[in-house]
């Protein structure tokens, strides 16, 4: 029998939404299986035990999750938008990056409190009415992260709620290379033991073909440039966008058009406010593509705006983030008087490197 998750899958190829892809299909019968479990499963199941400081019951724990990695634009957040949409079951989508930023802060709300166990009160707020916790882009960047991802992992597996999890990489690259990579093995065997990994294994990038490799930078920003953007966006997402969320050091940073690893801002939002280097580089970790709209000339009279521009190109280029971009100018007349000229003669070079067909593989 056809399951949830396959049904809504062809249903949006019916509609033409999408190309069913002999890939994304072999995934359907794992997400429809999870999918049963937990409609067929209550949504606290072991909780108690765990914040009690008990193990729970061995089926508790016994249902295995998903861990789907595979190449940028593949579609796994895509079919993880369709487990989530189509469960009939406590479910909550989460942007791993601003899942651990969330974390970090709840721990620091924890031990001002003084909490013996910061963590305990952390795992209780997170597992609140939850059956399904699907992660999308989990990557472990910092230390910070390596060191407590592994404790906090083992008590929501223990609870039995339901894990799944996209990646660009297999679990073992995870961290890799990172400061005393040793201590985070232990997560690695745990996420192998308790989740399924599936390689996503398309040969298609689907957003490179929904960008394409003709223009993506569109001067003047004019309502030609917005609308071949509106239908480019369109393509990108397949009309399923949803706010995104990063929390930085205490502050908070919300992108309101976001889908799949994919963002939509105006230059105003991102450049006009008070944003430094910490919030550029984690923008540029949480994202694979940024379209950036209405980057006015810049100068003297918007010397700031102009300054954070060239801080969140130079973060977009460090992490290889694919842009679309909408301007007043070509890169080379977009700053062509005061103070700063010379400088951004390196960001209008990298915001021309970013236009390559090649550039992000």
């Amino acid at each position: 029998m056809t399951g949830r998750v396959s049904k809504a899958y062809d249903a949006l190829a019916a509609e033409g939404r999408i190309t069913p892809d002999p890939a994304q299909q072999a995934v359907l019968p794992l997400l429809d299986e999870l999918c049963a479990r937990a409609e067929a499963t209550p949504a606290q199941r072991g909780l108690r035990g765990l914040l009690a400081r008990n193990r729970p019951e061995p089926a508790a724990a016994a249902g295995r999750g998903l861990y789907l990695w595979g190449g940028v634009g593949t579609g796994k957040s895509m079919l993880m938008d369709l487990l989530a949409e189509t469960v009939n079951a406590p479910v909550r989508r989460v942007h791993f990056h601003a899942f651990m930023q969330e974390i970090h802060a709840g721990l620091d709300q924890a031990r001002t409190r003084g909490e013996s166990d910061a963590l305990l009160p952390v795992a209780r707020a997170v597992l609140r009415d939850v059956s399904v916790l699907a992660f999308d882009e989990m990557q472990i960047g910092d230390i910070a992260d390596a060191m407590i991802v592994g404790r906090l992992f083992q008590a929501i597996l223990e609870t039995g709620v339901i894990v799944v999890a996209t990646s660009n990489r297999p679990p073992d690259d995870l961290y890799k290379d990172g400061l005393n990579r040793g201590l985070f093995l232990p997560f690695i065997a745990l996420l192998k033991e308790r989740l399924l990994v599936h390689e996503l294994a398309g040969s298609t990038d689907y957003r490179r073909i929904r960008v394409g490799t003709g223009t993506t930078y569109f001067t003047p920003a004019d309502t030609s440039a917005r609308s071949a953007i509106d239908a480019l966006w369109r393509r990108l997402t397949e009309g399923r966008e949803r706010p995104l969320t990063l929390r930085i050091q205490g502050r908070e940073l919300t992108l309101e058009r976001h889908s799949g690893g994919a963002a939509r801002a105006a230059f105003w939002e991102l450049c006009a406010r008070p944003l430094g280097a910490a919030d550029y580089l984690a923008l540029a970790d949480a994202l694979r593509l940024l379209v950036l709209e209405d980057v006015p000339r810049l100068g003297r009279s918007n010397y700031n705006e102009a300054r954070r521009f060239v801080t969140l190109i130079d973060a977009l280029y460090e992490a290889r983030v694919r842009l679309v971009i909408s301007a007043a100018d070509r890169p080379e007349r977009l700053y062509v008087e005061g103070e700063g000229t010379f400088e951004f003669e390196r960001t209008a070079s990298r915001l021309n490197e970013m236009q390559t067909p090649d550039w992000g593989r």
